[in-house]
């Protein structure tokens, strides 16, 4: 799954990387190294401008909020049970199927946290002798140091109690696409911990590759098969994973020292 990750880019590198054509420096979000559900994080998208003469898709930098409502939602309440899409069944949830159809997304993101519960720890709770284990965060991400272009769903949500003209009448949302864990060596690992995601959860954000940019983003593309190929899992090999310091599991904690890479993991969470 993916409930927690970090985004610092600013909006001038991630228009380059993403070609971006439009942004607006009013929705410039402050780096987040602790991004959690209902937050609002930047969003990639092909989209026509509204009111534009020209209908063609624009490739924008959006500000969306984390935590998908379906445009037929009555109310926006369980946004944030609805972060992430099953990749194996996002086409046929009533929930995410349409925006799986015509609005798609890449989140972008430094990576990813996810908890592993230590071996002493998972022992004490098989005997019963501890309820709620200690779990060691890690932090998944590109080891070449490259964006982790997580793929993604938006969708639009009207307030109708709320006026035409307010501000907040109209929610943007969006969810991230998971698929299963990769079973294969990460490319690197610590040496006392982890060495496949699937040894840290059986879940993970869908990677999309550059390759695949272009053809995720495209509205036009409306083919529930050729769209399914999309969500083939990357190339083995390209994620590194170490743990960083257990402040990160405090949503309050937020900085770039919660990305600090641990020699071993903290006393008491050993893997």
């Amino acid at each position: 799954m993916c409930g927690r990750y970090a985004a610092s880019r600013r909006p001038e590198d991630l228009a380059g990387i993403f070609e971006i054509e439009k942004w607006e420096p009013e929705e410039t979000l402050a780096p987040d190294y602790n991004v959690a559900p209902t937050k609002e994080v930047y969003a990639v998208l092909d989209r026509a401008l509204k009111d534009a003469a020209d209908p063609r898709p624009v490739r924008q930098l959006r500000k969306l909020k984390w935590g998908l409502v379906p445009s037929w939602s009555k109310t926006p309440e369980g946004a944030a049970r609805m972060i992430n899409a099953r990749a194996e069944t996002v086409h046929e949830k009533p929930s995410y199927r349409r925006a799986f159809s015509t609005r798609r997304c890449i989140l972008p993101a430094d990576g990813y946290y996810e908890w592993v519960t230590g071996k002493q720890e998972r022992d004490l709770e098989v005997e019963g002798k501890k309820k709620r284990p200690r779990k060691q965060p890690y932090f998944v991400t590109p080891a070449d140091g490259s964006v982790f272009a997580m793929a993604g769903l938006y969708e639009f949500w009207r307030d109708r109690t709320l006026p035409d003209d307010h501000p907040q009448a109209w929610w943007a949302t969006c969810s991230v696409i998971t698929t299963e864990a990769e079973s294969s060596p990460l490319a690197v690992s610590p040496a006392d911990g982890p060495h496949t995601l699937a040894e840290i959860h059986p879940r993970m954000p869908l990677m999309l590759t550059p390759d695949r940019w272009d053809a995720w983003l495209d509205p036009a593309r409306t083919d529930t098969e050729e769209l399914r190929g999309l969500l083939a899992p990357p190339p083995s090999g390209l994620m590194r994973a170490y743990p960083v310091p257990t402040a990160v599991s405090n949503v309050r904690n937020n900085g770039p020292e919660l990305l600090t890479e641990l020699a071993a993991p903290e006393e008491g969470t050993l893997f």
